[in-house]
This record gives structure tokens, C-alpha cells and sequence, in this order.
């Protein structure tokens, strides 16, 4: 798998930091809205060893509009400023928009996340143009920032895989590198919980088609739903998803908490038989 100017190996399970330029973010209402702020996180995510930073300008859910302009205010410099000070991270920008994708790409992010399942086709141009890699999820053709309302599929999976599959498909035909190229159930995003918790359940489902898988499960609603949780309460069950989704073969895992979420997946990682055990000396001496 090649992220922009980073490769990594078929073995290695990545985890994307989130942070968040919106003063309005759900899970950390807005502590990193600030540019200080939202710098200092991203040396936390990184100090915890976290592989990519997942920035974004706008939050998913409905709420007051944010033109391309401002997008591309919150994020642009501030990609510029995350880029030279950490050359050998990647760089991820959670954006549908054509437009900031291309000044997001010129200041040096390597990832274009698109949340919204392509709801502006010309992205994949964009990536192609840079050489950047994109994330191509599955929201069953909502609108960007609206919530699902009553959404029905005959299977939830089945409609995640064809979406996926087909846009990663275009940004191919477009000149995107098949090995830059990743796909996303989007958990919550056009799915009510019980769609989200037949996609965890499935997961290898979509893993089997080849393409490497994100998940992005964090302190989500059908977490707290299936659990009766409000947000911030949500970790041990976020986890227990995260595990369910390590053990079918999820390659990133976009997470507010990085060191907990490491060690769930290494652990899983090493019980599926992917990764030694750091030490194993006991019975052996």
C-alpha cells in the first residue's frame, strides 16, 4: 500500500489520528479549533505513534454551511505547516470537494478521505493529478452533512462493497495507483446501527475483495446506540468493534484514541497470526 510518498507493507495495520480544524467537532466539541491546539495534537497523535493524521475542516454531521473557501482556510496552511514540520508522516484531509483536495495536494497532504462516497466526481481527478491516494466509502448516496432517514437496503453489505468497489474502480480508471487506492464502509454514514453493526460483523466480506480497508468505528453513534452510551463514554465498545474488525483483516483504523486502539489491534493482529509477540519467554525459560 502506497500513501502519497509512503509505502507500507501488506502486514502493517496503520492507525489514522484524527484532528479536527471546526470549532464544533462531535467527539471533542471543538478543543482543536485552534491552530495551537490542533498543532499540539497532532504531535500527541504522532508522539503515540500513529502513521497518519486524518485533519478536517468541516464536521459530518448537519450544521451551519461551510463554503469551499472557508474549508480551505481552516485546512490548507495548516496542512503546509503539519507537511514541514513532519516530512515523514502522512498527511490525510477529510474532504468530498474537488477544489480543497487540489490545495490540500499542493501544500503536501498524501490522502484524500472522502467521507462522502463521491459525491463530487471530479476528487478522483484530483488525486490522479497529485498522485495522492483516496479513501472511497460507502454512504448509500446521502447528501454530504445530512443525516440517513429511514434508509433501507436489501443487504447493507452487498451495497458496501458494489459502491466501494465501483468508485475505486473510477479513481483506477482516472490514473489513481491501484496500491493508493482504499475503500470504506463508513460506519454510521448513510446506515442506521443496524446497518453498522452487520458491516463490523461482515467485514471480511469486504476485505476479500482485495482493496485495503479503513474503518472508521470511533466513539460512533452505533456504538453508543448498541450500548446506550453518550459520546466520550463510548471507548471500551469502540474497541470491541475495533477488535471484530482487526480479526477480519481492516488494514487503518481513524481513531481519536490512538495508543488504546494500538494495542487492541496489535493484540488481535498477534492472536490471527500477523504479528509476533514482542517478548514470548514464558514456559521457555
Amino acid at each position: 500500500m502506497r500513501l502519497g510518498r509512503h509505502a507500507f507493507g501488506d502486514d502493517d495495520p496503520l492507525m489514522m489520528g484524527i484532528v479536527n480544524r471546526t470549532p464544533d467537532s462531535f467527539f471533542d466539541k471543538g478543543a482543536t479549533w485552534a491552530e495551537d491546539a490542533a498543532f499540539a495534537r497532532v504531535a500527541e497523535v504522532v508522539a503515540q505513534g500513529a502513521e497518519i493524521v486524518d485533519i478536517g475542516g468541516i464536521k459530518a454531521a448537519p450544521g451551519v454551511e461551510i463554503s469551499a473557501a472557508e474549508e480551505k482556510a481552516r485546512v490548507v496552511d495548516f496542512v503546509a505547516q503539519v507537511r514541514a514540520t513532519y516530512p515523514d508522516l502522512v498527511i490525510s484531509v477529510d474532504t468530498w470537494r474537488a477544489e480543497v483536495g487540489a490545495a490540500v495536494c499542493a501544500a503536501g497532504a498524501d490522502v484524500l478521505n472522502d467521507a462522502w462516497g463521491g459525491a463530487d466526481p471530479e476528487l478522483v481527478d484530483v488525486a490522479a493529478e497529485h498522485d495522492a491516494a483516496i479513501i472511497c466509502t460507502h454512504t448509500g448516496g446521502v447528501t454530504p452533512r445530512t443525516r440517513p432517514y429511514r434508509i433501507e437496503y436489501d443487504d447493507v453489505v452487498a451495497a458496501a462493497i458494489a459502491d466501494t468497489t465501483a468508485y475505486a474502480q473510477r479513481a483506477l480508471d482516472a490514473g489513481v495507483a491501484r496500491e493508493s487506492i482504499v475503500i470504506d464502509p463508513a460506519h454510521d454514514f448513510g446506515k442506521n446501527t443496524f446497518h453498522s453493526l452487520e458491516v463490523t460483523r461482515r467485514l471480511g466480506e469486504m476485505v476479500a475483495t482485495g482493496w485495503p480497508v479503513l474503518v472508521s468505528l470511533s466513539n460512533k453513534d452505533f456504538v453508543g446506540e448498541t450500548l446506550g452510551l453518550d459520546v466520550g463514554e463510548r471507548l471500551v465498545g469502540t474497541l470491541a468493534a475495533t477488535s471484530v474488525c482487526a480479526l477480519a483483516g481492516a488494514r487503518i483504523y481513524r481513531v481519536h484514541q490512538v495508543v488504546e486502539t494500538r494495542q487492541t489491534v496489535d493484540m488481535v493482529w498477534s492472536i490471527a497470526g500477523r504479528r509476533p509477540p514482542l517478548r514470548a519467554i514464558r514456559g521457555l525459560q
